[in-house]
């Protein structure tokens, strides 16, 4: 017998579709405002021998040097990828969803249990509720990422004004160290979680858009009278 269940709130689905595209315009704009500054290399004796973002890299993507282009997306697109990260944080709050999304004791343990059953490992995956113990941990860390971007990107944007938080931060170079670790860690989510989607199918995907999913539930047995019912 095939039942809707609900699975993901209106908000939920708010949050995680509009931040999707805020998030890829701050990757973007961030990766002009690098290569106006391209500075993390290894050197020695004057001789670079490594540079992270090599010149194919740029020309492959297309990245063009405007530095005051992507200052002006990368400046306003914060505001908003805050904004929509402060409301999440309060909807959760608020409903109690983060009760189904903070990791629990065992949490880390389970997500070891998880990884060996998605490489086909293990062919039992732990029990889970909305969000297995893998998810929690990665939900719960980009929501970290998130908070450490904006404090790090004010510490870089106003260190003066804000240089309280340049001095948190370990310094202006250390905030902006910090900051670009922090964007490498949304492409590796971003790789892995579509990843996922992808091996999930498209039951999962679907229910991000609609918020429910189709299940199919086995029918309960008919009750069953006793003869002295039927002879009734």
């Amino acid at each position: 017998m095939k039942t809707i269940k609900e699975k993901h709130s209106l908000a939920m689905r708010w949050c995680h579709w509009v931040n999707f595209p805020i998030l890829t315009i701050m990757i973007w704009s961030g990766m002009l405002i690098y290569w106006g500054n391209d500075t993390y290399t290894f050197s020695l004796f004057g001789h670079t021998f490594f540079r992270f973002f090599p010149d194919w890299f740029y020309s492959a993507l297309k990245i063009p040097a405007h530095l005051a282009e992507g200052m002006a997306f990368h400046f306003l697109f914060m505001w908003f990828f805050t904004l929509n990260g402060v409301l999440y944080v309060l909807y959760t709050i608020i409903s109690g969803e983060w009760r189904e999304l903070v990791p629990k004791r065992n949490s880390f343990k389970e997500a070891w249990l998880v990884l060996l059953h998605d490489l086909h490992i293990r062919k039992m995956a732990p029990p889970q509720k909305k969000y297995n113990a893998a998810q929690r941990i990665a939900y719960t860390a980009i929501i970290i990422m998130g908070i450490g971007s904006v404090v790090t990107g004010l510490a870089i944007y106003k260190p003066v004004q804000f240089y309280y938080l340049t001095w948190l931060c370990g310094g202006y170079h250390f905030a902006r160290i910090i900051h670009f670790i922090l964007t490498l860690g949304y492409v590796f989510f971003f790789v892995i979680h579509i990843v996922q989607v992808i091996l999930a199918g498209w039951k999962n995907f679907s229910s991000v858009i609609s918020g429910f999913e189709v299940v199919n539930e086995p029918a309960k047995p008919a009750i069953q009278h006793t003869n002295d019912e039927q002879a009734s």
